[in-house]
């Protein structure tokens, strides 16, 4: 029986990635992906980026199965690619919000009157 020290390691802990690249030229192929994606968050996956979903799974056994879910709902078209990677590799990603400089008001000249 696992200790709780052992139950939460981040070793044992995983996440699921989804990296996805799917054709959105036809009505067809369009829905095809809105219905990928749609089954990726029924099965409790979140959007990280649009083409890019991630599940936290609370060990190797259970990311395993989220994995066969992914690979049994694939569409007939386009590329995807699932990635299985330890909490603590998950914890080392280094993320970037770029902001989008903004330029500073010059500060305008009050007169004053005495």
């Amino acid at each position: 029986m696992l200790s709780d020290t052992n139950r939460f390691n981040a070793y044992r802990i995983m996440w699921v990635l989804v990296f996805f690249d799917l054709p959105t030229e036809t009505k067809k192929e369009r829905r095809a992906a809105s219905q990928f994606r749609k089954k990726l968050i029924d099965d409790g996956f979140t959007m990280f980026q649009f083409s890019i979903y991630l599940r936290h799974c609370p060990s190797r056994e259970n990311a395993k199965v989220h994995t066969k879910r992914v690979k049994s709902i694939l569409p007939k078209y386009g590329k995807v690619c699932i990635l299985e990677i330890t909490d603590k590799q998950f914890g080392n990603m280094e993320l970037f919000h770029g902001v989008k400089p903004i330029e500073v008001p010059q500060p305008v000249q009050q007169l004053e009157l005495f």
